[in-house]
């Protein structure tokens, strides 16, 4: 089992790759969904399942462009299509007030924080893959580099560990939800609901970053102490002295 000592650096990264990568992902996987289903909802009286089925042609598009340029298919536009299939189900399923509509949408947030902890049990933990799309620029370089941090322990327990803390972290923001909808008022669930959802998601994503730094950060600072380790044998032969048993 690999340690972190000679953990690689990240080869140089193309800043246009990069930028066209955010803004397409960006583009078709948030903002397209979003203004297709307001429009299609607000402006031509579409039914909220119908507009997220075609709104959700976004991130098939998305997927199928990411297939033909890097002829790889990309984990990241999966999960999001994943994300809108549990979405189009819990939206179908039961009845259509407004208090069920509010329930249904901490449904979908609850379902995807299970879909984190069910990947704990598989090969890579969801976090690997959310995490590769936005640490490299998709060349076959920087995901070769992604790819191969796997073998060191203290990155895979970082992977692990911040999928365990996306999971739980929206599964309980769902069961507080749900229990909110039915002591509040519907009115006052519709203005908070969103605070809630994006509060979590900023929260987290603080989160990750922070310790997505202290854990490179303890990475470098155990490779240092090995350098130095390894290093010191060295300098005692060098100067006549006799090495530590």
């Amino acid at each position: 089992m690999s340690t972190d000592v000679s953990r690689p650096a990240p080869p140089a990264r193309s800043g246009a790759a990069a930028a066209v990568s955010w803004i397409m992902t960006i583009g078709l996987n948030v903002v397209a969904p979003i203004l297709t289903y307001n429009t299609l909802t607000d402006d031509h009286g579409w039914s909220e399942f119908a507009a997220l089925l075609v709104s959700g042609a976004w991130p098939v598009l998305d997927t199928a462009i990411v297939v033909a340029w890097r002829r790889k298919f990309d984990e990241f536009a999966l999960v999001t299509m994943v994300f809108l299939v549990i979405t189009a189900v819990v939206s179908l399923v039961g009845t259509h007030s407004a208090r069920a509509l509010l329930i249904k949408d901490s449904g979908v947030t609850g379902l995807f924080g299970l879909l984190c902890l069910v990947t704990l049990a598989t090969a890579r933990p969801l976090m690997f893959y959310f995490g590769r799309k936005f640490a490299t620029d998709g060349t076959p370089e920087s995901t070769a580099w992604w790819n191969g941090l796997w073998q060191y322990e203290g990155f895979r327990t970082t992977m692990r560990r911040m999928t365990l803390v996306w999971g739980v972290a929206y599964i309980v923001e769902a069961l507080v939800r749900v229990a909110l909808a039915f002591v509040l008022s519907t009115s006052t669930m519709v203005t908070i609901s969103p605070f809630m959802i994006y509060g979590t998601l900023g929260g987290l994503a603080l989160w990750t970053a922070r310790y997505g730094k202290r854990s490179q950060a303890e990475g470098e600072r155990r490779a240092a102490e090995a350098a130095a380790q390894e290093a010191a044998p060295e300098a005692e032969r060098a100067a006549g002295g006799t090495p530590a048993a």
